[in-house]
C-alpha cells in the first residue's frame, strides 16, 4: 500500500516546479491533469472572507466535471479584489491552453500570505514548465505534493484500493496544512496557511453521487481536525474520478466500499495535518462517546481540542484532567459531570463527579508519546465523535509571530 501514490489511479499525471514565488526556491506551482474529463466534486471554506481561487473554483466545479487542478503556494491570492479573480481565471486559462482544455475545466487553488497579488510572470513561467514536465511516476506525485506546501514540514499522502466485482478501484490523495487549520468545509458557502487536499480515483461515478460522498468524507476528516481553529480563506478539498478502471460506482455495496475508502484516505490526510501542526510534537485524538447527540459530541470534542490550556498541558505531558472537563462543559451542550468518565491514554482519571487515584508520574510518561488518546464518556445518549489536534508549543508562537515579516 505504501507504493501507491496520487498518480496510481489510472488516467492522471502531475508536476510540481519552482517558479520563485517563494523566496526559499522550493517548488511552488503544481499542475494535476486527468487524461479525459473527469467526474469531480469539491468542498470549500465557509469563511465569508474567501480567496479569489475559491470564488472561481466554485463556478468551475458547478458542472461536476474537470480536467485538472492548477495550484500555487507562497501567495494566497486572498483579499486581492477583482485583480485576484482575473489572476485566478488566467491560471485556469493558461492551464487549459497548455493541455488542450477549456479554462472552466480547471480548479484553481492558492495558499500562502494574504493580501498580495500574484506575481503572474512567475506563475505563467511555472505553469509552462509544469505542463512540459507532466508525468505519472511517484516522483511526479511527490513533486506536486511539495508544490502545494507552505509551512508544512512533511508531504502528506494516503491511498486505498478495493474491489468492485472483478475490477480494482484505487483512491489516492495529497494534502497540505500545518497552521491556520480549523477547516469548516461545505459544498456551498454559508453565512494564511491553508488546508488544501486533492484526491484522485479511477472509479466511474456520477458527479452527483461523488459530491455527496465527498461531503460526507470531509465531515468525518478535514472538518474534524484543528490546529488553531482558524478557518482559512482558501480551504479546498477536491476529488477527480477518471472512470478509467471501468469499475462503476452507483449504489449498494460498491458505493459503501467507495465511501469507506474515501473516508479512510481523507482521515489519514487529516491526521497527518495534525501531526505536522506548526510546532507540534504529538497528535491528540479527542473522542467523545455516549453524548446526547452526534452534534453535541462534535461540539464537545472540538471544544476540548481547541482549548489552549488543554493543548499546553498536552505539550507538557501534564495529566491536568480539570482543563478537559472545563472545556467539555462550557459549550452549552448537555453535560453532567456526575455521569461522565474521562480516560487519558486508557487511564481513568475522573468518574461520577470525582477524581480517581492514579500514578501521575507514570501517566505523564505515557503522555510523552507521538499519539495521545483522550476519551470522554458522557453517558447521556448515543452520540459519538472524534476530533484530532496537536499540542501547543513555543515554536507555534515563533512561527506565527514571524510568518509575515
Amino acid at each position: 500500500m505504501s507504493q501507491l501514490h496520487l498518480l496510481s489511479p489510472l488516467g492522471f499525471s502531475a508536476a510540481g516546479v519552482a517558479a520563485k514565488i517563494k523566496s526559499t526556491g522550493k517548488k511552488d506551482v503544481g499542475l494535476l491533469l486527468c487524461q479525459q474529463m473527469a467526474s469531480a466534486a469539491a468542498v470549500f471554506t465557509t469563511n465569508r472572507v474567501f480567496a479569489a481561487p475559491v470564488k472561481i473554483g466554485r463556478l468551475h466545479i458547478a458542472s461536476g466535471k474537470l480536467r485538472g487542478v492548477v495550484v500555487n503556494s507562497g501567495n494566497a491570492n486572498a483579499c486581492t479584489g477583482l485583480q485576484g479573480q482575473r489572476d485566478a481565471l488566467e491560471m485556469c486559462q493558461l492551464a487549459g491552453e497548455l493541455t488542450g482544455a477549456a479554462a472552466t475545466a480547471f480548479l484553481p487553488s492558492s495558499t500562502g500570505i494574504i493580501g498580495h497579488t500574484l506575481p503572474m510572470e512567475k506563475v505563467r513561467a511555472g505553469l509552462r514548465q509544469a505542463a512540459g514536465e507532466l508525468g505519472a511516476s511517484q516522483d511526479h506525485a511527490l513533486g506536486f505534493a511539495e508544490a502545494i506546501m507552505t509551512t508544512d514540514l512533511k508531504r502528506k499522502a494516503a491511498a486505498a484500493r478495493f474491489k468492485v466485482g472483478k475490477r480494482t478501484v484505487t483512491l489516492a490523495g495529497v494534502c497540505k496544512g500545518s497552521g491556520m487549520i480549523g477547516p469548516r468545509l461545505a459544498l456551498k458557502p454559508s453565512l494564511h496557511a491553508t488546508m488544501l487536499a486533492y484526491v484522485t480515483t479511477d472509479a466511474e461515478i456520477a458527479p452527483l453521487l461523488l459530491r455527496k460522498l465527498m461531503a460526507q468524507a470531509a465531515e468525518k476528516s478535514f472538518n474534524a481536525v484543528t490546529v488553531d481553529d482558524q478557518t482559512s480563506t482558501n480551504d479546498t478539498a477536491a476529488i477527480l474520478a477518471s472512470g478509467m478502471s471501468g469499475a462503476k460506482i452507483s449504489d449498494g455495496a460498491g458505493a459503501k466500499r467507495f465511501a469507506a475508502a474515501l473516508t479512510e484516505v481523507c482521515q489519514s490526510l487529516a491526521i497527518q495535518i495534525a501531526a505536522d501542526g506548526e510546532g507540534a510534537s504529538k497528535v491528540v485524538a479527542i473522542t467523545v462517546r455516549s453524548a446526547a447527540s452526534e452534534a453535541a459530541a462534535k461540539i464537545i470534542a472540538r471544544s476540548i481540542a481547541n482549548s489552549p490550556l488543554v493543548k499546553c498541558a498536552m505539550h507538557g505531558n501534564d495529566p491536568n484532567w480539570g482543563r478537559i472537563l472545563c472545556a467539555a462543559g462550557m459549550v452549552g451542550q448537555p453535560f453532567a459531570q456526575e455521569k461522565c468518565v474521562l480516560r487519558l491514554q486508557n487511564t481513568r482519571v475522573f468518574a461520577k463527579g470525582r477524581p480517581l487515584t492514579f500514578d501521575a508520574a507514570k501517566l505523564s510518561a505515557e503522555l510523552n508519546a507521538k499519539q495521545v488518546q483522550v476519551v470522554l464518556d458522557c453517558h447521556l445518549g448515543k452520540g459519538e465523535a472524534t476530533c484530532w489536534t496537536c499540542d501547543l508549543s513555543q515554536e507555534y508562537v515563533a512561527i506565527n509571530a514571524d510568518y509575515h515579516t
